[in-house]
């Protein structure tokens, strides 16, 4: 995963960070909480991407921003030069897949947990001695499929603080711990115990047993994991592969000769050449040359345009026909194609930070699109 870094004028940078460790969206607010505090430090950490956004004046380090992070008990990746985050993509082209954790842990939490809820729930399926192999089969359920929980409870209890995590880890491990003091302290283990289903408190005082609720609950909670890394999963590669559309770099010319610069670097009335078959860079206005532009994949229209001196031609566009000059008129996040793949970053920092607000950027500070150096 690439992070990249970028300078503004007032010596500002923005920094975007890739964070490990976060199961829920109050992770991502207090992570962003902590870098908002530091001084010269602007932040906007995504959950449902994972990134951390942030703007920091000279005075701070990088590594600062890395050690707040990790702080609070989560991993923060520090960015990286364009020629190692190339060759990391060469030798990692696939990200890890979270979902594939989390499905494992489903399946065989799945496969333990119905026969203890069947066991626990109907009087009829209940044999001698049932309760102990509801115990072990509920156990590995409880310590391992539920192993996620265990660790965030732990971590965030390390750090004073409480989320979601720590009550599915107190609420199974309640239900769990009371039913091993009811199984080998009072007579709920002994041979013929039968436990009925109520759906109303009676006057019994017989101990029961919650293996079932223990079991149910993290295999439950391990299903919406698995959709939710899933759905994550799948979201985050439709606006890579459409922040990914546009050119990655462009010639440009600069004194009457062409030089080849990387596509963040491309200004605002630059004269840029497009030749047949590339990619057009930016939006622009035909200077020079005649050729016909591919705009299927922005319009739909399967038909090329014919272009010439005067017309305009959009970004990521394809050149279909011959060699054209363009002077560019919008870059950086005001391309469509990159201001779609924001607004969707963004729209997903809304989601993943939920109600939590945003403090203001100063007008000065850059705006924070992806750039397509990545």
């Amino acid at each position: 995963m690439t992070t990249r870094i970028t300078e503004s004028s007032d010596r500002q940078h923005d920094l975007e960070l890739s964070i490990g460790g976060m199961t829920c969206a109050s992770r991502a607010a207090r992570i962003e909480k902590k870098l908002n505090r530091m001084d010269g430090v602007t932040a906007t950490v995504n959950y449902a991407t994972e990134k951390a956004k942030v703007t920091f004046a000279d005075r701070v380090a990088p590594e600062d921003l890395v050690a707040t992070v990790e702080a609070t008990g989560y991993t923060a990746t520090l960015p990286v030069s364009p020629a190692d985050a190339a060759g990391a993509k060469t030798a990692a082209p696939t990200e890890p897949d979270e979902a594939a954790e989390w499905r494992q842990r489903l399946i065989v939490s799945t496969v333990l947990t119905v026969p203890v809820v069947l066991l626990s729930m109907i009087p009829a399926l209940q044999f001698d001695n049932w309760q102990w192999l509801t115990l072990t089969l509920a156990s590995p359920v409880v310590v391992w499929g539920a192993l996620p929980f265990h660790r965030a409870a732990w971590a965030n209890l390390r750090h004073g603080a409480a989320t979601m995590d720590t009550l599915i880890s107190v609420g199974v491990t309640a239900a769990y711990l009371w039913s091993l003091w009811a199984l080998f302290l009072t007579h709920a283990g002994m041979t013929g115990m039968r436990m009925n289903f109520d759906l109303l408190t009676t006057g019994s005082t017989e101990p029961h047993i919650y293996l079932e609720v223990a079991s149910a609950v993290t295999t439950f909670i391990l299903a919406g994991r698995y959709f939710e890394a899933r759905a994550k999963r799948q979201s985050g590669a439709a606006l890579r592969a459409l922040l990914d559309m546009g050119a990655k770099d462009v010639a440009v010319l600069r004194g009457g000769s062409e030089i080849r610069i990387p596509i963040g670097h491309l200004a605002v009335d630059d004269m840029f050449v497009v030749r047949p078959g590339e990619k057009i860079a930016t939006d622009g206005i035909v200077t020079a040359g005649t050729s016909a532009v591919d705009a299927s994949m922005l319009t739909g229209e399967p038909v090329p345009v014919e272009v010439g001196p005067g017309d305009s031609v959009v970004g990521a566009t394809v050149n279909a026909g011959g060699r054209i000059i363009v002077r560019a008129n919008r870059i950086g996040h005001r391309h469509p194609t990159r201001a779609d793949g924001a607004a969707g970053h963004r729209g997903t920092e809304r989601q993943g930070a939920g109600a939590t607000p945003r403090r203001p950027r100063s007008s000065s500070a850059p705006a924070a699109a992806p750039n397509s150096e990545s």
